[in-house]
């Protein structure tokens, strides 16, 4: 029916070609798992290859009939929607940072990570805006803010695209692996500008009276989704002390909003989305097999619609409380939410923080390019005077690596440091101005 509640599932596949391990099978055995569930909308993250997209759109999402692959970077975005609403549009946003080029370990760098959406038509709602997105990995839960910028970054453009959405009167649900636990910095940006409601947090209110849970239980209480010992993947790696002691962490999310929009009619209001279940899915093994479906668990949500409240009767009638038709403001769905004070100066703090830091590492980089240069040159010039033939070989790779060398850290140092210095000081410019804003708002008048 139309007015069905909405089920959502996101899981990250880690589906990285010759990397992930167990590929193939793991996505045969998630496309299987998802043939036996009823979503209206499925959000995968780290499915990098198009035949795998193609396999679990025909056999395991058959239901699901519309569905978008995301092209993003130099390899994918890895990132992939499904809906059971006709989807009206589509948009990609790419992170302007996401990591080094220099940290080909990493290789965020070199992957599209991106806040990626679909616009459907949906019978009772209207237009609804489902975001998937997969923040910057690295930084972990301890230690200074300024060592997840790159991440914070993320956080800040994602919410102002959920924000943006809900302001010209769509419905949002975003959902990801956003790669950071509730209580960080990053998540409470999203929480706060965008006014995101966490279904989990809204499903589970109070944390539950468990001092020392189990595996088990920090799954199926706490919602942990990553790094869980119940996880095959995760069974043997180096885990940070966060993970180490609350068993795992909770890294995706499934996030819903209200549009913020006037009402047509004060007596004819919107309906309300609502989480009224949240839980995580996928924590058993493959069937038959001894590895997980995925390094990470799937979460799953229903979104109730309930109606809407109708406008207080003296604001149904326009001309008694305001002597003309109302403003706009009267009828809002939902109201703009801003940052808080400490979240913006904080976030203020560690892109400053960052900067800094960039501007010496890139100062680093062009002074070890200028040394390459220096010997290059000495070895131009001493190359006639090799004493023997057999060091022709070494010498030629020597240079071959210098020369490698230096042009890798001119263009970390030159290009790639003026980049990131520049996307910082954007948004730390765009924070600036929206502080000077919160402040003259709430000023005298």
């Amino acid at each position: 029916m139309a007015d069905s509640p909405l089920r959502i599932l996101t899981l990250n596949c880690w589906g990285l070609k010759y990397v992930a391990k167990n590929r193939v099978e793991r996505i045969r055995a998630i496309s299987n798992e998802l043939a036996k569930f009823d979503h209206d909308f499925v959000a995968l993250q780290e499915i990098w290859v198009f035949s795998d997209y193609e396999h679990v759109r025909d056999n395991g999402l058959k239901r699901l009939p519309h569905s978008k692959f995301f092209y993003s970077g130099a390899l994918g975005s890895g990132l992939a929607l499904f809906s059971r609403f006709p989807i009206i549009a589509a948009s990609v946003h790419p992170y302007s940072l996401n990591g080094q080029p220099i940290d080909v370990g990493g290789g965020d760098w070199f992957v599209g990570k991106a806040a990626v959406s679909i616009i459907v038509s949906h019978p009772v709602l209207g237009q609804v805006q489902v975001f998937n997105t997969h923040l910057y990995a690295k930084g972990g839960e301890d230690g200074p803010e300024y060592n997840r910028a790159h991440r914070l970054v993320n956080a800040w453009e994602f919410s102002k695209l959920a924000r943006q959405a809900a302001e010209l009167g769509r419905y949002v649900i975003a959902a990801g692996d956003f790669n950071s636990i509730p209580s960080t910095l990053p998540m409470a940006v999203i929480r706060e500008y965008a006014d995101l409601s966490d279904a989990w947090a809204v499903v589970h209110p109070m944390p539950p009276s468990i001092s020392s849970p189990s595996a088990m239980e920090a799954v199926t209480e706490f919602g942990v989704s990553a790094d869980s010992p119940l996880n095959s993947y995760s069974a043997g790696k180096p885990l940070g002390p966060y993970a180490r002691q609350f068993l795992g962490k909770r890294l995706d999310y499934i996030l819903y909003r209200q549009p913020i929009r006037p009402l047509q009619r004060p007596d004819d209001p919107l309906p309300v989305l609502h989480a009224t279940e949240c839980a995580v899915r996928f924590t058993d093994l493959v069937p038959g097999r001894t590895f997980s479906f995925s390094d990470h668990f799937a979460v799953e949500a229903t979104l109730e619609l309930r109606p809407g409240k109708p406008a207080p009767e003296d604001l149904r009638d326009a001309h008694s409380v305001w002597g003309s038709a109302p403003p706009a403001s009267a009828y809002l769905a939902a109201p703009a939410s801003e940052l808080s004070t400490e979240s913006l100066t904080t976030a203020m703090q560690a892109l400053a923080a960052c900067y800094r830091f960039t501007r010496q590492r890139a100062r680093k980089e062009l002074t070890i390019f200028a040394l390459c240069i220096i010997i290059l040159v000495a070895l131009v010039v001493g190359s006639p005077y090799l004493p023997h033939a057999w060091i022709n070989p070494i010498f030629i790779l020597f240079t071959i690596a210098l020369s490698w060398l230096g042009t890798t850290m001119l263009y970390e140092g030159f290009l790639w440091g003026n980049w990131e210095c520049n996307a910082l000081m954007n948004v730390i410019e765009e924070l600036e101005i929206y502080k000077r804003t919160l402040e003259t708002q709430s000023g005298p008048h």
